[in-house]
């Protein structure tokens, strides 16, 4: 009978925060990861704003590809903004705790931005493919129009389709466990705690990561096979390594990124065994692309090299007067 008690009163009680515990297995030397986050963060915030600062200041730059890249960096900001200073403060000031609506809220933001970074790259895709396959009417299909258009429409898609996920974890009750191996509150290490069941939780997660992030993996192959169908049409060699020059940074990127999400959704299958790979690798995932995004448009596209040095040179001679 007392059994009995004690399990409705634990039913009945809901907790008031988690606890984010960190990595699992290296809590007691985990802030020695601090120095390379933090230089990750840094490099991506600042990498990122340089662009925004760029593409605004340079009118050669006004452009559909670079208006698309000016939205993937405010995406990279948000995203490695959702997930480092928490992690910093775990590390630094022991800040373990954090209230179910924040968390609640950093599960929205990281399925928004992730799925925000997914739908840019599509757009990027289909840039290059008009760009390439149709240049005569490049122009006055992928206009300033279309871009504003195809920004909101991803804006749409990814905000509503993400709202469930934290209300679904919401609706959870959470009523006995509220310690989280890892540094950040994932939808699935949050609702894993949960005493009722998590079906739907589950259920509507891999929905998302279907209908969203695999639709747009599908949707990005097609696109470059298209693409690299027409140039090997091209009778000059010059033409061909031109028109592949134009979007390789792109593919480098697309590649790195949904790479890394199938190899984050394998090793988190097979993480009961070592737990601190998936959530290791989940942080990294969130926070190296918006840091590598700038590097790699920086090596393989002229035109920004030279608007990044002319608002470098800028600064200098401003700081100089």
């Amino acid at each position: 009978m007392d059994t009995t008690m004690n399990t409705a009163n634990s039913s009945r009680f809901q907790v008031s925060e988690f606890i984010l515990l960190g990595f699992p297995g290296i809590h007691e030397w985990q802030h020695w990861l601090s120095p390379p986050l933090v230089l990750l963060y840094l490099l991506a915030v600042g990498a990122n704003v340089l662009i925004l600062i760029t593409i605004h200041h340079e009118p050669a730059l006004h452009q559909p590809m670079y208006q698309f890249l000016y939205v993937l960096a405010i995406v990279d900001i948000g995203l490695s903004t959702t997930i480092i200073p928490k992690v910093l403060a775990i590390f630094w000031f022991d800040a373990k705790s954090i209230s179910l609506p924040e968390c609640f809220t950093q599960i929205y933001a990281l399925h928004i931005f992730i799925c925000m970074e997914s739908g840019i790259f599509l757009c990027m895709a289909v840039d290059r493919y008009v760009a390439i396959c149709y240049p005569l009417q490049y122009p006055s299909i992928v206009t300033d129009t279309f871009v504003v258009k195809a920004t909101l429409s991803m804006v749409l898609r990814n905000g509503l389709l993400t709202i469930p996920v934290p209300v679904l974890a919401a609706q959870r009750h959470y009523c006995s466990r509220n310690k989280i191996e890892h540094c950040l509150c994932s939808n699935l290490g949050v609702t894993s705690l949960a005493c009722d069941d998590i079906t739907i939780n589950r259920f509507y997660q891999l929905t998302l990561a279907w209908v969203v992030l695999g639709s747009d993996m599908c949707l990005v192959f097609v696109s470059y096979t298209l693409i690299l169908r027409s140039v090997l049409k091209l009778n000059s060699a010059e033409a061909t390594s031109k028109a592949l020059s134009t979007c390789s940074s792109h593919l480098i990127l697309i590649l790195f990124f949904y790479t890394t999400i199938v190899v984050l959704n394998v090793t988190h299958l097979a993480g009961r065994r070592v737990p601190l790979i998936p959530v290791l690798l989940n942080v990294l995932h969130n926070v190296i692309p918006p840091a590598l995004n700038p590097m790699v448009y920086a090596l393989r596209t002229q035109e920004l090299r030279v608007g990044f040095q002319k608002v470098l040179r800028l600064g200098i001679d401003v700081s100089t007067k």
